[in-house]
């Protein structure tokens, strides 16, 4: 498949990638309704992606939008080797913007030793390559963002266009894709006012993002997008999981920390209760705990609502820091020390 010339003017500006997700969203749109995936010659009884970073989460958002809809398990590997369960069964996806990421490659080498059905999703590299080569299929996306992180929309919605167009999963996504770039942009003003307001209240402590099961992927992107853009050290944590264990570490208090809840208002009932539990509880422990509510029908729309108001905050924090958003030096000086061996 040829790519898509992009509609969308990069700028060398965090704030202008986010501004620009509605658009995104659009043109990926675009791109995986001209997408050619061919039938696999064997049944696939699942699904394996191999991804990291800003390229990885994506499948993360995927595992979650699918989870009542898909009846093949989705599973994401963010190292170098792939599972022994990947074999000609397998729908394998290789997911990397640059198309040169170590990791995926190493997992791209070896799953071409198991059959499996190979999809590569990137702006080009080795990646487009070896597809070419081999005659696998690809999506390629616009290569001109200096900033891979921005470019989640591509690999979401392109993963979401493979699953339909090999028949495991409905064309539901389509409506509910163009119904949050309405929503978004509808609301632009209010999620920059909200995370404006948010940014305000944490830049000079330490995050710690709290959210139910159905959302970790949004609270994993905003972890990251605060690391990368803010430069800024953060965690997260899930409920109900989180009460198993991490709510006994509250025992001390930490004026340093900022606690923010990503929540929606139909999450599941005694997962409310817990986090109203929660809050009760690390409330005597820090005097920061923020919630933070989705808007939208869908948990696509609900998704995409809070992740763009998560990157907006995490912009206002860059700010707010006196630091480059897109800069990322000590990666890419890890990137080179490995390239010497």
């Amino acid at each position: 498949m040829l790519p898509l010339q992009t509609n969308i003017i990069y700028c060398n500006m965090m704030n202008d990638l986010i501004d620009q997700f509605p658009e995104q969203i659009m043109e990926a749109i675009e791109i995986g309704e001209k997408a050619e995936i061919k039938a696999h010659d064997k049944p696939i009884y699942k699904a394996y992606v191999a991804g990291l970073g800003g390229s990885g989460i994506g499948a993360n958002y995927i595992g979650e939008f699918i989870r009542e809809s898909c009846q093949i398990p989705y599973c994401v590997g963010k190292g170098y080797s792939i599972p022994k369960y990947v074999d000609e069964n397998t729908l394998a996806i290789c997911s990397s913007y640059s198309g040169n990421t170590e990791e995926t490659l190493f997992s791209f080498a070896e799953m071409q030793k198991t059959g499996a059905k190979i999809v590569i999703i990137s702006s080009g590299g080795k990646l487009i390559e070896g597809a070419k080569e081999l005659g696998l299929d690809y999506i390629q996306v616009p290569a001109n963002s200096p900033s891979p992180r921005a470019c989640l929309g591509y690999s979401i919605i392109q993963q979401l266009y493979v699953l339909n167009k090999l028949g495991f999963i409905p064309d539901t996504f389509k409506s509910e894709l163009k119904s949050s770039v309405d929503l978004i942009k509808f609301d632009s003003d209010d999620i920059k006012k909200s995370a404006k307001a948010v940014a305000d209240r944490i830049y000079d402590k330490i995050p710690i993002i709290y959210t139910t099961d159905r959302m970790e992927s949004v609270a994993v992107r905003l972890r990251q997008q605060i690391n990368e853009n803010a430069k800024m050290l953060c965690w997260h944590h899930v409920v109900p999981e989180m009460n198993h264990n991490e709510l006994v570490g509250w025992r001390e208090k930490h004026e340093n920390v900022a606690v923010i809840y990503l929540r929606n208002h139909d999450d599941f009932k005694r997962n409310q209760l817990r986090i109203k539990i929660n809050q009760e509880i690390i409330s005597k422990y820090s005097d920061t705990i923020i919630d933070i509510f989705s808007k939208g029908s869908s948990l696509i729309e609900k998704a995409f609502y809070l992740t763009h108001l998560g990157d907006w905050i995490s912009w206002y924090l860059s700010e707010l820091k006196n630091v480059d958003a897109i800069e990322i030096d000590v990666i890419n000086y890890l990137k080179s020390e490995l390239a010497k061996v």
